[in-house]
């Protein structure tokens, strides 16, 4: 099984869209929310990033609710 996290936001409706979109696929994940967890903006700023919702599939970042790119890392 892939091991999957997902920086959020409590306001980002793209956020909430992949969210569903790994639950209706089935996809065990761990959100980081970024709104109430300091360390998760941390982490997110350090690989570079500021704005979610930032899905990490194994080592492979998807910036943005790519549900391509999303099914593309989860076949591989």
């Amino acid at each position: 099984m892939k091991n999957v996290i997902v920086y959020t936001s409590s306001t980002c409706p793209y956020c909430t869209l992949a969210k569903d979109y790994l639950t209706e696929k089935g996809v065990e994940y761990e959100e980081r929310n970024i709104s109430t967890s300091r360390e998760a903006r941390e982490e997110l700023m350090a690989k570079g990033h500021t704005g979610v919702p930032v899905i990490v599939i194994d080592n492979d970042e998807i910036v943005g609710f790519d549900k391509a790119k999303i099914d593309t890392l989860l076949d591989k």
